[in-house]
This record gives structure tokens, C-alpha cells and sequence, in this order.
């Protein structure tokens, strides 16, 4: 990948100039990121605790940043699509409004960060096709408020996380092969998230840590939840319409007779 970058051509063919990206021959595409990965290395290297680098905005798709810390960089708005963030340290960033489709997350910490409004598609979580222990992403404690998020999050922590009204429901083909038709999120970590409004149709939530979240007003319509623990959770409101709920555990989960299409279930331990 050749390190210039190439002022005022973005994202067009440019004859005879390399850039900081990825040129797709006979296609007249340029994939270029407004800085070259070791710019964006020494930056961050340099930057002195409460300075924050200020990637706003900016276009760093494509980009190879795994293993970097971003101390807590600004990073609202910026295209991030396709980039490597594997083992990356994003905790207290700002990825408000951020492109973070097609990303690989492998291992990666969103510890408090905040990804309100964000886009999260499809992102790669594993080195194979059943995950390992310690490839999933951490988000604990992040504000996904109004998120999108879409793909394979087994075993992720979302503990903590505000995800008032986020999406994690299939909304439409993404232009891409469609190798999943939901969200996974089996045995995830979504202990006392904040889950108000959120969609969560069809999303498969087997063995999902659910204790003390709030669910109230949630749509989990035709959503997997076997096995899941919603003890001390609040679905008050919350729409488990088509949901499988066998074996679920419902011990001191609140605003039981509030939710709909509760009455039809099984009994439920």
C-alpha cells in the first residue's frame, strides 16, 4: 500500500498518483483514505493523554489499524469502512455517526465509546467460521443509541450498554452476498444494557445474558431466546410476538403481563 496522499482526488481514478489506499485495477475504482496508516500511527503515538487526535470526519476506509490504542481519538463521522480494527483499543472514542460497515473486530475494546447513530454491518468477529474464546468484541458500557448494527456478535460484551433504539434486525440487502438473514447474538453479554425501543427482530439471542436490561417497548418479533436469562429484566411493552422463549429464564422479570404476545407462551422456567 504506497503512504501519499493525493489532495482534492478522493475517491476518483487518478493517473500516475498513489495514494493511501487501494486501487482495484481495470476497475477505475480508488479506495483512499485521507491518511496513510503510519500517519495515523505516529499521530496517535504522539498524542498526550486528554489531547485527543481529531480524525473526524475523515475517510480512513480500507485501512490496516489493528493493535493500534486510539486514546480515546475523535473519530464522529469518519468512514471506517473495511478497516482492520482487530485488537484495537477504541475505549472512549467518539464514532458518533461513524461508517464502521465490513469492519474486522476481532478482539477489539469499545469500551464506553460512543457510537450513537453509528453503522456497524456486517462485520467480521471470527478467524473462522465457529468462534474462538476471546474474539469477540467488547462494547461494554457504549452508547449505541440509534445504532445499526448487523452480523455475527456471539459472545460479545454489551454489558451496560445504552442501545435505546438501535436496530439489529434485518433492514433491507446490504449489496452484498447475504451469508446471514439475522443478527447473532447468542450468548452475548447484554446484562443491564439499556434496550429501550431497540429492534431486535428475528435476531438469535439462545443463551443471552439479558439480567436486569430494559426492554420496555423492545421489539424482539420472531426473535431466538432460548435458553436466554431475563431474570430481573424489564419487558414491559415489549413485543415478543413469534418469539421462542423455551427455556428461557423469566425469574423476577418485570412487566410480564405488559408485554405482548406473552400469553400464548408455554410455561416458561
Amino acid at each position: 500500500m504506497a503512504l501519499a496522499w493525493c489532495r482534492g482526488f478522493r475517491g476518483s481514478a487518478i493517473a500516475g498518483c498513489y495514494v493511501a489506499g487501494l486501487f482495484l485495477a481495470g476497475t477505475g475504482v480508488v479506495f483512499a483514505a485521507d491518511f496513510s496508516v503510519r500517519d495515523m500511527t505516529e499521530r496517535l503515538f504522539a498524542a498526550d493523554a486528554g489531547t485527543p487526535v481529531d480524525f473526524a470526519g475523515h475517510d480512513l476506509s480500507q485501512l490496516d489499524l489493528a493493535g493500534l490504542n486510539f486514546k480515546a481519538a475523535k473519530l464522529s463521522g469518519a468512514d471506517l469502512f473495511g478497516a482492520d480494527l482487530s485488537g484495537a483499543d477504541l475505549s472512549g472514542v467518539d464514532l458518533v455517526r461513524a461508517r464502521l460497515d465490513r469492519t474486522v473486530i476481532i478482539s477489539s475494546r469499545f469500551v464506553r465509546a460512543n457510537l450513537s447513530e453509528a453503522s456497524l454491518l456486517r462485520p467480521s468477529t471470527s478467524n473462522e467460521l465457529v468462534p474462538r474464546a476471546g474474539e469477540a468484541a467488547d462494547f461494554t458500557d457504549a452508547n449505541l443509541t440509534n445504532a445499526k448494527l448487523f452480523g455475527r456478535f456471539d459472545g460479545a460484551s454489551f454489558r451496560g450498554a445504552n442501545m435505546s433504539g438501535a436496530t439489529l434486525a434485518p433492514f433491507g440487502r446490504t449489496g452484498f452476498i447475504e451469508n446471514i438473514w439475522r443478527s447473532d447474538l447468542r450468548s452475548a453479554d447484554l446484562s443491564g444494557a439499556n434496550l429501550t425501543g431497540a429492534n431486535l427482530g428475528h435476531a438469535m439471542l439462545a443463551f443471552a445474558k439479558l439480567r436486569g436490561a430494559n426492554l420496555r417497548d423492545a421489539r424482539l418479533c420472531d426473535a431466538d431466546l432460548s435458553g436466554a436469562d431475563l431474570s430481573g429484566a424489564d419487558v414491559a411493552g415489549a413485543d415478543f410476538t413469534g418469539a421462542i422463549l423455551d427455556g428461557a429464564k423469566l425469574n423476577d422479570t418485570i412487566g410480564l403481563a405488559q408485554a405482548i404476545g406473552m400469553a400464548r407462551k408455554r410455561e416458561l422456567q
